[in-house]
């Protein structure tokens, strides 16, 4: 899907309404799922200003459009109210550029839908939370995605990607592609699958609090990885929450709990040595003092109460969806070797355990924090 030449990119590039010259355009290679370029343009007082610039992938996105709605809908929201507060937009949110028909987005000449987002200078993202200063500025940073977009009423979003988070039907998804072995490979993965079966009880809590009305529906994120956050390279505080193309009515609860998959544990995510895979509480305690100081006010006690299950939750979600696109062709997670889904699901699996075997202590640390 990735654009083929620096020309190409160029001709898109001029589609938006930017000021300035082209003077050049980076592949970046981070992130599974979209294509993105950094690109360079001049302006005319001879100043470099740098934009990101992506094409949305549309085998994972089936409706683009509806992408860009979202991602306009909660930038401009946010925004406004910032704006109220501090007249001044910036370390925020992302800004789109609108094409110059004055579209959030333009169709590429080969097809596919691009955006083009500000890129905010001065920043770094981490794949591994480091410290308990980073894992504390993370929770920050979304539980204030939560707290600005606490008024926007979910219903003026799509659901773009459906059941996104219905572990259940994810669940579901793997046992069709076990059924369907099209890679002949399940007779390699009965350990995982056995696994997975033993937390398989579990795997509709939240779907059905949800179903029977005891948890709101909210605007969430629902990518909330520590690398999806920006980090000052000067202070190291956070600057802005990235990636906000599964914006969309959610759970909170989806949210912290892929905060803590993705923060507590020190392995990477596709770590092949499973003894590195652990819970680092004082990172959790960090982690959810930030996330509760900013958007603690607006959350149900139950959500409260489930934040330590919901680590756990997301965690064999993830494993369940990482092996099922292992088993399908890895037609859904960029991958760079045959096995790395099979990695990935391993290292979440294993994460789960181990989220499983510290829920005492996190109930424990969630309760010195709020009372």
């Amino acid at each position: 899907m990735r654009a083929s030449c620096e020309s190409e990119i160029e001709h898109i590039a001029d589609l938006f309404a930017i000021e300035g010259q082209f003077e050049s355009a980076v592949g970046i290679e981070t992130g599974l799922i979209n294509s993105t370029w950094l690109v360079t343009y001049h302006s005319q007082s001879g100043e470099a200003v740098r934009y990101i610039l992506q094409r949305i992938n549309e085998s994972v996105f089936g409706q683009p459009q509806e992408v860009m709605r979202n991602v306009a809908a909660v930038t401009r929201h946010i925004n406004q109210k910032v704006l109220r507060v501090k007249r001044d937009a910036s370390g925020q949110t992302l800004n789109l550029y609108p094409g110059r028909t004055g579209y959030s987005h333009v169709e590429g000449p080969q097809g596919g839908i691009w955006r083009c987002y500000n890129f905010i200078e001065g920043c770094r993202t981490y794949d591994v939370v480091e410290n308990t200063r980073q894992a504390y500025q993370a929770g920050l940073a979304f539980g204030a995605f939560q707290d600005l977009v606490s008024d926007l009423p979910a219903t003026q979003l799509s659901e773009v990607i459906p059941d996104f988070h219905h572990t259940p039907k994810r669940y579901q998804q793997l046992q069709n592609a076990v059924a369907a072995d099209e890679c002949g490979l399940v007779s390699e993965v009965r350990d995982e699958l056995a696994r997975i079966e033993t937390m398989s009880g579990e795997m509709d809590r939240i779907v059905s609090l949800e179903e029977q009305g005891e948890l709101p529906i909210r605007v969430t994120h629902n990518d909330t990885k520590i690398n999806n956050v920006l980090f000052d390279v000067d202070s190291d505080e956070a600057v802005c929450v990235i990636d906000l193309d599964t914006v969309m009515p959610g759970l909170s609860l989806y949210d912290i709990g892929d905060l803590i998959r993705t923060s507590v544990n020190p392995a990477a995510e596709d770590e092949p040595d499973l003894s590195q895979v652990q819970v680092r509480m004082p990172i959790f305690e960090a982690l959810i003092e930030g996330y509760l100081q900013s958007a603690g006010k607006g959350l149900s006690p139950l959500e409260i109460q489930l934040i330590p299950f919901s680590g756990k939750l997301l965690a064999v979600e993830l494993g369940i969806r990482f092996l099922t696109d292992y088993l399908s062709k890895d037609s859904y997670f960029r991958v760079t070797h045959p096995q790395q889904n099979l990695f990935r699901a391993r290292t979440q699996l294993k994460l789960a355990e181990e989220l499983a075997n510290a829920e005492q202590q996190m109930n424990a640390c969630i309760q010195k924090l709020i009372y």
